[in-house]
């Protein structure tokens, strides 16, 4: 698993040295002072990296908005970015430090004072890459913040990620990563498929959905615990239980600490065809006393309650906080972020909440002792039945303390488990195509 990196908001040291930038060696950096009476227009706070299969984020964090140019160079591929109005300081001296040898897609990265006011960073990159490259007004914690998104030119598709699994038959012999090869028989699936599953077609497809990631931290207990480290262990530990079954399997919108917008989650999980979608979080009050588990699904009337609505807003926030580049307009978007108007789809969100709200009360106090409705925008799947789960009070110290407990995040996999099984005993879902397409 890749791990972030994070660079301290320390303030730039004053120094009396004046050197200027002579050229790169590997990812050194020489550091550029401003000349005296030469004060740089913004200063940076803290340089960001989140490395991960999908893509690589790196958020450079300011006091003020940052302008700037960027553009790509062939032969060696790197990704150029030029930084206006501001100098190097001991902050974004650290970025260099911060690429992993692991990082899919960076190299390294070299910086240096490309002409007075001026900062020039080069990213060397280990292969093509669609680069995204925005800036984010302050929200939150955070202030001017400028993005930059490298992108495989291919997308990463989850649909052939479960093919790689081997939990995609395929019809003939080859699979899309096996092209036929004349006088060589083609390798049978990595998944071995047991003798009792008679319709592979019938695997039922899950998509669990941790919660925030990367710069969206979501709540933050008392003692320091991330709701988004919460979720993606819990989310991780179904998921096992769930690929132990040989009858079902599971897939991750995020399996590493990343953020991933809310149309990307839904988009995933249609992109699969999946038959279930459920979203793990861990709630947050002002009052640390709030307690209990909840289960939400989508209204299309308002929310059920007050505290439902605010919820909701907390978690549609999501995406402002995480960062979205609301300039890119990804071809499925139009047809995940949709109205969930199909009664069908939403009664059986209110049979699979029921469940699993059931389950959840055999291990902890329940919140409120009906599922709850309110406009969740990663529970707009138009066709696949999809609950928000809210495992516990993450602002509630005894509550955290038991989020983050082994034994404790086991249990809540188990119930949660044991809630979609009794669902799927009373629901089974329809027939579909040995390969799922949009």
């Amino acid at each position: 698993m890749f791990k972030p990196f994070v660079a301290d908001r320390t303030p730039a040291r004053d120094s009396l040295t004046r050197r200027n930038f002579l050229g790169f060696s590997g990812a050194a950096l020489l550091l550029s002072v401003s000349p005296v009476g030469h004060a740089a227009v913004s200063s940076l706070l803290a340089v960001r990296v989140w490395p991960a299969l999908e893509y690589t984020r790196i958020t450079l964090e300011s006091r003020g908005e940052l302008a700037f140019s960027h553009f790509l160079v062939k032969d060696p591929e790197r990704l150029v970015i030029d930084l206006e109005g501001i100098e190097l300081n001991n902050v974004l001296s650290s970025l260099p430090g911060k690429i992993s040898d692991a990082d899919p897609y960076i190299k390294l990265i070299r910086a240096g004072r490309n002409k007075p006011g001026v900062v020039r960073l080069v990213l060397e990159l280990k292969t093509e890459v669609k680069p995204q490259v925005f800036k984010l007004a302050p929200v939150g914690q955070y202030g001017h913040r400028l993005v930059m998104d490298v992108y495989p030119v291919q997308a990463i598709d989850p649909l052939m990620q479960l093919a790689r699994r081997g939990d995609i038959i395929y019809e003939g012999d080859a699979s899309p990563d096996q092209p036929d090869v004349p006088g060589k028989a083609p390798e049978p699936p990595r998944r071995q498929v047991p003798a009792q599953e008679e319709d592979v077609s019938r695997m039922v497809t899950i998509v669990l959905d941790p919660g925030h990631g990367g710069e969206d931290p979501g709540a933050v207990g008392r003692r320091g615990s991330y709701e988004k480290n919460v979720t993606l262990e819990v989310a991780q530990r179904l998921r096992a239980k769930i690929d132990a079954d040989p009858s079902m399997r599971a897939v991750l919108t995020r399996d590493a600490d990343f953020f991933v917008p809310l149309g990307t989650r839904v988009a995933k999980a249609r992109r699969v065809q999946a038959d279930l979608f459920v979203s793990i979080h861990a709630d947050a009050f002002v009052r640390p006393d709030a307690r209990g588990s909840s289960v939400f699904v989508l209204s299309d009337r308002g929310a059920t309650s007050s505290a439902a609505r605010w919820l909701a807003r907390r978690e549609n926030a999501a995406d402002l906080i995480g960062g979205v580049n609301l300039d890119v307009k990804d071809r499925y978007l139009a047809r995940t972020l949709l109205d969930l108007s199909q009664t069908a789809t939403m009664n059986d969100s209110m049979k699979l909440g029921r469940e699993v709200l059931g389950e959840l009360g055999g291990i902890n106090t329940l919140h409120k002792a009906q599922v709850e409705q309110a406009g969740f925008a990663v529970l707009k799947a138009p066709d696949i039945p999809s609950i928000l789960v809210e495992t516990a009070f993450i602002s509630n110290p005894e509550e955290e303390k038991r989020l983050t407990d082994d034994a404790y995040q086991d249990k809540l996999a188990e119930a949660i488990l044991r809630g979609i099984r009794r669902y799927l005993a009373k629901n089974p879902p329809l027939a579909k195509s040995r390969m799922a397409m949009l």
